[in-house]
């Protein structure tokens, strides 16, 4: 099965390899990381010493969720290092700015002769994958390798359950791999099992994303407070994660925001940093007045929409917040996550595609903590929330609150990842 699997993975790569050089050449996507990807291990990396932990992220969504968890490995743990992996340039940058360039690196291609090498460097003795990254040769090199490897924050999601069903047979030795799956719900434990997991090493480890440290404020936050404070702009709506699609409808509805409150301001942050040009172009076309925020140098914001063309930076943003409305839900991709406005006890406007999130948003929308609306209601909810102080920050209270009872996960998990240490690990640390 396996070299059936590394033989498509080739022939993939080989027919997928015109479209990313396209890519790179279009958008600059793929470059960063390539030889990485390829197999050629960072110096950083190879001067690593044992014992190590290993811990895979994909992208931005799982190097927030880890952050706790690598902050308590390498407080309760001192003698590993942890070391981070990263599918995505955002999440690349992200984790870097979080945990330091020489312990990140990109994730390789998965073919076994390149996880071997890597395995062979790290030496890891705990391998932790963030949510559903099963890897059939990285999952088999790790176990070959002696690490334990543990899936942590595991969801399986309403979209991918189907397609897993449907090949459980042959993930089933996939997934035996795997010494131990910590699922966000009893629902997602059941996915597990249902795929192929064996039963006896699942269980419920809660959701590490709502146990999420905000990072280090970035300088441009207190520009912009003194800003709005001193113009009187305001009140501000901050637009998350936004995807195609979704900026026109923004657009419109900052407009019905202004016709109500002149002064309003809008902070707008794609999700994808390809297409900061094409969102400004349709900010041009609108007519409505609008700056970059890597060009902003201070000047009033008053009836602005404020582009956020930068990475990591939005989760400090939305605490500027007076209404926070979470893209990728108003078209049907699946929602972003709601968690950063609500750590701010900002209210929150979402459409009516978060699947990715049911969970959370069901928990949310169960504590009226918020409000999902459809498209054409978005302005009309939005103009009410900003126009009445006293609904605006019950909302939000109660988010923060929501969140505030779901926090713990990350003690839980970490319980589970010493259990998994070797016996000389667990007495040290006892010790």
């Amino acid at each position: 099965m396996y070299l059936i699997y590394s033989a498509l993975l080739a022939l993939g790569l080989v027919v997928a390899t015109p479209y990313w050089l396209l890519e790179m050449i279009r958008h600059g996507k793929y470059r960063k990381g390539l030889m990485e990807r390829l197999g050629k291990i960072p110096q950083s990396v190879c001067n690593a010493c044992a014992p190590s932990i290993w811990i895979h992220a994909v992208s931005v969504g799982e190097v927030l969720a880890v952050s706790e968890l690598v902050r308590n490995l390498r407080s309760e743990l001192p003698g590993h290092r942890v070391l981070i992996s990263t599918t995505t340039d955002t999440g690349q940058e992200l984790a870097r700015k979080r945990f330091g360039t020489e312990n990140v690196f990109y994730f390789p291609l998965d073919f076994a002769f390149i996880m071997r090498r890597y395995f062979a460097t790290i030496r890891p003795e705990l391998v932790v994958v963030a949510e559903t990254e099963f890897w059939p040769n990285f999952l088999k090199a790790a176990k070959q390798s002696a690490a334990k490897t543990v899936v942590v924050n595991a969801r399986i999601s309403d979209r991918s359950f189907p397609g897993y069903r449907r090949w459980s047979r042959l993930l089933r030795p996939v997934l035996s791999n795997v010494a131990a799956f910590l699922a966000q719900s009893p629902e997602d434990a059941s996915r597990l099992i249902a795929i192929g997991a064996s039963e006896d090493r699942v269980s419920v480890g809660g959701n590490l994303k709502y146990d999420f440290a905000l990072p280090p404020a970035p300088a441009i936050l207190e520009r912009l407070k003194s800003a709005l404070t001193q113009s009187g702009a305001g009140p501000v709506l901050v637009c998350g994660s936004t995807l195609n699609r979704e900026e026109e409808l923004l657009i419109d509805v900052f407009r019905q925001v202004q016709a109500e409150l002149p002064d309003a301001v809008m902070l707008l942050a794609p999700r994808h940093p390809e297409r900061f040009s094409q969102v400004a172009g349709l900010l041009q076309s609108s007519g409505l007045k609008f700056a970059f925020r890597t060009q902003w140098s201070g000047s009033p914001l008053n009836g602005c929409v404020l582009l956020i063309d930068s990475i990591g930076e939005l989760a400090n943003l939305y605490g500027i917040a007076d209404v926070a409305i979470v893209g990728g839900s108003f078209v049907p991709a699946g929602g972003h996550n709601i968690l950063e406005p609500a750590q701010h006890g900002v209210p929150i406007l979402v459409g009516p595609h978060t699947e990715n999130f049911r969970d959370i948003v069901g928990l949310f929308r169960a504590a009226d903590a918020v409000r999902v609306v459809e498209p054409t209601d978005l302005a009309s909810n939005a103009i009410k929330l900003l126009k009445s102080d006293e609904d605006r920050h019950a909302l939000g209270l109660r988010a923060l609150r929501t969140l505030q009872s779901k926090q713990g996960a990350t003690a839980l998990t970490m319980v589970q990842l010493k259990k998994l240490l070797p016996a000389r690990e667990r007495e040290a640390h006892t010790a």
